[in-house]
């Protein structure tokens, strides 16, 4: 028994074979965005700043921010998943929203609709830092100083990563407030992350090793385990 198709049905369904082809290649993409969170499971967004043309600090070494944060996002990412919580990044590629005069404003919009629409419990957004002079290092996280639990989160990252703070940058710091258009895209706790001074070759050495880059993003799960346990 012969089926005639029309050309017309051919082409559509290899349109729809071609589509489904490609949410495949992009590694589940399209499956990954019907994904939601189970009833009382935590949703944690990582935001890693810049992408797209917006490289922001780049180290004497070349070593790209943007890269960088996207790099400790996605460990960070792996390990809060294999610990139970539900994870939303707000990119995971390098593009960015690049249309000429207004990449800022656009990306931003972009991060707080990915935000808001994740109704998060927490935000993370993940960066690295600089300075005018070299001689500045270290690891700092920064919070809104009008959200009491946000400071509250600040603080217990921060008590988490100065151990490495102390070993490698021989003191340590306090968590600081900050005006950051991040830490206002909702009312949950959200904090910055400034993982190190790029500026600075040693912090800069410390981010590109691997050993390293290990601890201090365990540090950072430690703190958010920590934070729940408590709050």
């Amino acid at each position: 028994m012969f089926i005639v198709l029309k050309k017309k049905t051919i082409i559509i369904a290899l349109i729809i074979i071609a589509a489904v082809a490609v949410c495949a290649i992009a590694g589940g993409i399209c499956v990954a965005e019907s994904k939601t969170a189970s009833v009382g499971q935590k949703v944690i967004v990582i935001d890693a700043g810049h992408g797209g043309s917006d490289r922001g600090v780049v180290g004497k070494n070349g070593t790209e921010e943007a890269d960088k944060n996207l790099e400790i996002s996605f460990m960070l990412k792996d390990l809060l998943e294999d610990a139970g919580f539900f994870v939303v990044m707000t990119r995971t590629t390098d593009d960015g929203a690049d249309e000429a005069g207004s990449f800022k404003q656009e990306d931003f919009t972009r991060r707080k609709n990915i935000i808001e629409k994740s109704e998060p419990d927490m935000v993370l957004s993940i960066h690295c830092n600089k300075f005018p002079s070299s001689d500045r290092r270290g690891a700092q996280v920064f919070f809104n100083d009008l959200s009491e639990e946000g400071r509250i989160l600040a603080d217990i990252l921060q008590g988490c990563i100065n151990s490495l703070n102390a070993a490698n940058v021989g003191r340590v710091f306090d968590a600081l407030p900050g005006e950051y258009f991040m830490l206002n895209c909702t009312h949950a706790p959200s904090v910055i992350v400034e993982c190190g001074f790029l500026s600075n070759p040693q912090d800069e050495e410390l981010l590109c090793n691997k050993d390293y880059l290990d601890k201090f993003v365990y540090s950072l799960y430690d703190g958010v385990v920590a934070y729940f346990e408590n709050s």
